[in-house]
């Protein structure tokens, strides 16, 4: 089963990065207007920004399923404020889920160890480690799970979905 997910993941995030080519989606400009969306939905999120050792902001993330699902997205990461490098989110899952949809997310990296691990390279988020989508308040009661803390906002699209997976993040310096 892990060898049949792992294979999944590297045919989507080898299509998804082909069909792509040429979009810019993780500039500081696309990543600054996603901050920009996700601090209006809810006001409160600022403090994740202000306290948070680091970041990766993915600006759209495109998903689609027919029982097994994958998603792609390109971001940018910043660490204390500042941009570092460029990161890749792929995604798979299986259950049941038909449909597609565009998403923004932005990862939260409470200290310098949590975006260490970050860094190395191939970090994996797992099904226990859950989104909360970005709307007025939403981000009051949540608190990282160990060392990260993940917020969604949806773009655009629908999406029936009742499915397990995890997320697959890559690091570039710049």
């Amino acid at each position: 089963m892990k060898l049949l997910m792992s294979l999944t993941l590297v045919v989507i995030t080898l299509f998804s990065s082909s069909a792509m080519a040429g979009w810019d989606p993780d500039s500081k400009n696309e990543a600054k207007t996603a901050i920009a969306a996700f601090k209006k939905a809810d006001p409160k999120l600022s403090r994740f920004f202000a306290k948070a050792y680091g970041y990766v902001v993915y600006p759209n993330i495109v998903k689609g399923a027919m029982g097994i699902g994958g998603a792609y997205g390109s971001g940018t990461v910043f660490q204390q404020g500042k941009v570092i490098g460029s990161s890749s989110l792929s995604q798979v899952s299986f259950g049941f889920q038909l449909g597609g949809q565009a998403y923004r997310e932005i990862i939260f990296f409470k200290d310098r160890q949590a975006m260490a691990r970050f860094k190395k390279g191939n970090f994996e988020l797992g099904a226990q480690v859950s989104a909360v989508a970005a709307t007025y308040g939403a981000s009051a009661n949540v608190d990282y799970s160990s060392g990260v803390a993940i917020f969604t906002m949806a773009r655009g699209g629908l999406m029936y979905e009742a499915s397990v997976g995890g997320q697959l993040l890559t690091f570039e310096a710049r």
